[in-house]
């Protein structure tokens, strides 16, 4: 069963130790931004650029799977609570 936090992480059920709204925000922020980079970098002929740039979207795109588990689990934690960007 997934947890929302790992066993050893300083944060409690009541105080998360990482705010997943905000990391959602930021995330989706450098797909976007990486995807465009990447696209402009392949255009201008900066191969190995674009490609630096699309390993960056990748990450991105781990990272905000990792951090919709977390949010659903929470969910299922917590139902009904309604979380603000920075908790």
């Amino acid at each position: 069963m997934t947890r929302s936090q790992p066993r050893r992480a300083r944060g409690t059920v009541g105080h998360a130790y990482s705010a997943l709204n905000l990391r959602l925000a930021l995330a989706l922020f450098g797909l976007v931004t990486m995807t465009v980079f990447a696209v402009g970098a392949f255009w201008a002929g900066l191969a190995w650029l674009g490609v630096l740039c699309a390993l960056f979207a990748a990450v991105a795109v781990v990272d905000l799977v990792v951090i919709q588990r977390r949010r659903a689990v929470r969910r299922r934690e917590q139902p009904g609570a309604r979380h603000s960007l920075f908790e």
